[in-house]
């Protein structure tokens, strides 16, 4: 069981990451890992070193065969082993949604849950700067989409060791887990001891009483810093992270629209049947007779994301495109 500590450290989001998968290695010995550079081409890639050589006998190297480890990941958590596939970009698990959708998520169901495949698919995803169109993928609203995956999406260096220690030691089910590229350098504090977030229970990151932001993985940063410059102006807004949208804590963003009267909702997928679009049609139905202004949603245009990072700032949705939104509806 989890032995949060109330002490903390501040750490970074990568140095979080690198210190959950070394405890899960640690005290599961069912856990193996396919692949191990969960924090990817950043600057704190290096913490995952120690990590590696610590557990090395457990670790597989795979060739550039996703849909072939990913099928193989999926077969020895239904043996009853619990694997870690490390995915690098997430445009790669493109390769392997045959595995991931159809067998890793419908496996429980079609066994009538006799059978289970606590796997867990790592990757790193969104508009990382001059990843070009096909390293800049954001495919959690297909992920989300697909029955009986689990999908994580932390915001925070404690957020990404305590959703990765529980998808790992203490959950059932299939689990995609996306971290974003850009959130590695970013530090926070993270309690000490075995700390764990169970899926399923969104954190208000700032409590407000004027405008809900509901805001996803690298959004809730920046739905901080767009709430830090409305406040100048007299705007008080709520941030409500969900950190996992399956399962989704639908009673903590209700309770917050309902309490405002207004939202936005911002995600960096594409607009168009993206996180953003789903979220607000879920408010919209649940929450319609306690709204005072439409809903906003701040996501990417539906477009690929060029290489040029002129071109790439464009599709961002960052603090200014979030401060417009919530001043459209503030009034």
């Amino acid at each position: 069981m989890s032995t949060t500590s109330s002490a903390t450290r501040t750490l970074k989001f990568a140095e979080a990451l690198a210190e959950a998968v070394d405890e899960i290695m640690a005290e599961d010995p069912r856990v193996l890992l396919i692949g191990a550079r969960f924090t990817g081409h950043t600057p704190s890639a290096p913490v995952m070193k120690p990590v590696i050589r610590r557990h090395a006998a457990r670790i597989i190297w795979p060739p550039i065969a996703e849909l072939a480890y990913c099928g193989i990941a999926i077969g020895a958590a239904m043996e009853g082993l619990r694997p870690i596939v490390e995915m690098s970009t997430s445009t790669f698990s493109y390769e392997a949604i045959p595995q991931i959708v159809n067998e890793a998520g419908l496996i429980s169901s079609m066994s009538n849950g006799r059978v289970g495949a606590p796997v867990i698919f790592h990757m790193l995803y969104g508009i990382r700067g001059a990843g070009g169109p096909q390293h800049s993928g954001s495919p959690q609203p297909w992920y989300w989409n697909s029955p009986g995956l689990q999908v994580a999406m932390p915001s925070c260096a404690a957020d990404v060791k305590g959703l990765l220690r529980w998808a790992a030691l203490r959950s059932a089910n299939p689990t995609v887990f996306l971290d974003h590229q850009q959130l590695m350098e970013l530090e926070g504090p993270v309690p000490e001891g075995n700390h764990e977030v169970p899926f399923g229970q969104a954190d208000v990151k700032r409590p407000g009483r004027d405008v809900t932001i509901v805001a996803t993985s690298i959004q809730v940063s920046r739905a901080l810093a767009a709430a830090d410059r409305l406040a100048r102006d007299g705007i008080d807004v709520e941030v409500v992270d969900p950190r996992t949208i399956e399962p989704l804590d639908r009673a903590t963003i209700f309770a917050s629209v309902r309490k405002t009267g207004r939202v936005v909702v911002t995600d960096e997928s594409f607009d168009r049947c993206g996180v953003a679009a789903g979220l607000a049609a879920i408010i919209a139905d649940e929450c319609f007779d306690s709204l005072r202004a439409p809903i906003r949603r701040v996501a990417v245009p539906s477009a690929p994301v060029p290489y040029a990072e002129s071109l790439e700032a464009v599709l961002v949705p960052d603090v200014d495109r979030i401060v417009a939104a919530v001043r459209s509806i503030a009034a």
